[in-house]
């Protein structure tokens, strides 16, 4: 099994994007911003198929599913062009939020790590290789 597909246990982080959905965006009532930003989530946030999700007492959670990009080769700056070529392949997440916290810490400017980092917050499917993948097809 290559590196890749044991991203659940080998990965370092998870960075997910935020604001880049428009019905979302509205849906929240949140500001539109000029792009979309980056916010980080806990591997140990990771819940492998057929997992549990734990939802901690007194936390309303709200979920998006989500299409988990698996990066096999690193690199700094790079640029549109050659972007492609570090995804390895890609598995579908859940993206869970404590909706409740997050409103408290958005309205402090604080960031959103606890609201999202909960253990099993973030459901994983299988890994796809790019190879098997038929992406706008």
């Amino acid at each position: 099994m290559s590196a890749a597909a044991q991203f659940v246990r080998q990965g370092k982080k998870i960075v997910a994007i935020g604001r880049n959905y428009s019905e979302h965006i509205k849906e929240l009532n949140n500001a539109r911003t000029k792009e979309p930003f980056f916010f980080l989530k806990p591997t140990t946030s990771y819940l492998p198929t057929g997992g549990k999700v734990e939802i901690p007492r007194g936390v309303v959670a709200h979920h998006e599913v989500e299409l988990g990009l698996v990066i096999g080769k690193g690199g700094r700056d790079i640029s549109q062009d050659a972007a492609e070529s570090h995804i390895a392949g890609y598995a579908l997440a859940v993206d869970m939020t404590a909706r409740n916290m997050q409103d408290e810490v958005k309205k402090k400017g604080l960031p959103w790590s606890a609201v999202k980092g909960f253990d099993t917050f973030t459901p994983i499917g299988s890994f796809i290789p790019k190879s098997m993948a038929r992406l706008g097809t």
